[in-house]
């Protein structure tokens, strides 16, 4: 992996291309998105078969095949080992206690002349959810997804997954029983968004899309966007760390590589002012890549990805991760809560020495679906307003449009919109 220090001669060169790491190469797979969502558009369920043919090994004869049955959902949740059921109740719960927080609430404000003005919030009628499941199936981020908007009271849920060679995750289906999921399809990638952006005979045309998923379903995304809304264009997962002398070489090392085993396009980045704990970090990795067994995975990510930096202080440290605008941050310090005002791009942080970025994935409660490759500049994690939409709620009384309507006509005329002026004037009487 690269190791280099801010003191080198070429580390502006080498931090460039680190800052380039959420550039996929979207280019050279528009073209044949598009021609998936043109083909799910026209063709709907026959093109949708083909696809699933074509990269998940099965094919389905009858529509009804695409869906899963809700009696193999609630099997799969029977057949689980109770400690493992125990720890996705304790999952679920923390996760819908923390995003029940995060709802905004209608709002009125009544003037003394009579006008109300407000904000009513209201959920979406139908979100569609997509669930990864190529390399590795995800339930963890079932919960995340279908968590938010059953807070937000999205009234019906879709979820789309892949399911190579027609076998699902039991899992899964697990997960989806639990969260008392119903409409799940066997449906992935590009396909899968083309599907709930615009529906086919079997699944439903939806209003937003969230979720992550490989570059094709990324580009499908940013696509789709417009004729629905999505949560954001989600690449592939990073975590950025920030330690000083006190952490633990150990527990860094295997942190980084929680993200490295995640796929090959992984990033995982140390920016520390110890050049001894840099050090020891790069020899823990390489001695815990060797009991992995996504070691292959993991290995390609931290060579081509992975990077350690030695900063001349803490501050620098901070500016340069800041830059890097990473989708995990660990802050592996004896006082973390010190440096948190100075951060201001990251999509979840982690404060502490006993807080690794793994407890976020799955029980922390906070979402897990964050953005990536520098977007935390502006994107938030997915929660619960992803869900909703705002309407501006505005009554005027009699007295009201008399007292200020007379500014309005006045803008209106200004500007050349001669009905608009007249719609205030009539109503206070004063139309030409």
């Amino acid at each position: 992996m690269v190791f280099t220090s801010t003191t080198a001669a070429d580390f502006d060169t080498i931090f460039s291309t680190l800052l380039e790491r959420g550039k996929m190469d979207i280019e050279h797979v528009t073209a044949i998105v598009g021609g998936i969502i043109k083909e799910i558009r026209s063709e709907q369920n026959t093109a949708l078969k083909r696809h699933i043919a074509k990269f998940d090994q099965w094919t389905p004869e009858k529509d009804e095949e695409l869906k899963i049955d809700a009696e193999a959902m609630a099997q799969a949740y029977t057949l689980l080992e109770p400690e493992l059921k125990s720890a996705l109740h304790l999952a679920y719960d923390r996760i819908k206690a923390y995003h029940e927080k995060q709802l905004p609430k209608s709002w009125f404000d009544t003037e003394s002349n009579g006008t109300i003005l407000g904000q009513k919030v209201t959920p979406v009628d139908r979100a569609g959810l997509y669930i990864p499941g190529g390399k590795a199936a995800y339930p963890s981020s079932l919960l995340m997804n279908v968590i938010p908007a059953q807070v937000a009271g999205v009234e019906e849920i879709v979820v789309c997954t892949p399911t190579p060679e027609n076998e699902p995750n039991a899992l899964l289906l697990a997960a989806c029983h639990l969260c008392g999921v119903t409409e799940v399809y066997k449906v992935g990638g590009a396909s899968a968004i083309a599907a709930m952006a615009y529906g086919t005979e079997t699944i439903p045309k939806v209003d937003v899309i969230t979720g992550p998923g490989n570059i094709f379903v990324a580009t499908a995304k940013k696509l789709v966007f417009g004729d629905v809304n999505i949560d954001m264009i989600a690449g592939p997962s990073e975590i950025g760390v920030l330690a000083d002398a006190s952490a633990n070489a150990n527990h860094i090392a295997i942190d980084l590589l929680s993200q490295a085993e995640h796929d090959e396009m992984a990033s995982s980045i140390l920016i520390t002012p110890s050049a001894e704990l840099a050090e020891q970090v790069n020899l823990e990795i390489e001695a815990w890549l060797q009991k992995l067994p996504r070691e292959q995975i993991a290995r390609k990510s931290i060579v081509e990805r992975g990077a350690i930096i030695v900063a001349r202080d803490m501050a620098e440290a901070v500016a340069l991760m800041n830059e890097v605008a990473p989708e995990h941050l660990e802050v592996s310090t004896d006082n973390p809560f010190e440096l948190l005002a100075s951060i201001k791009h990251a999509g979840a942080i982690f404060l502490g020495h006993y807080t690794p970025e793994a407890i976020g994935d799955y029980v922390a409660g906070p979402n897990h679906t964050l953005p990536t490759g520098g977007t935390a500049r502006f994107y938030s994690p997915l929660g619960v307003e992803n869900f909703l939409k705002k309407s501006s709620v505005i009554a005027f009384s009699r007295a009201a449009i008399n007292e200020i309507g007379e500014a309005c006509a006045l803008i209106a005329h200004t500007e050349g919109l001669t009905a608009h002026e007249q719609s205030v004037r009539v109503r206070m009487g004063s139309a030409e």
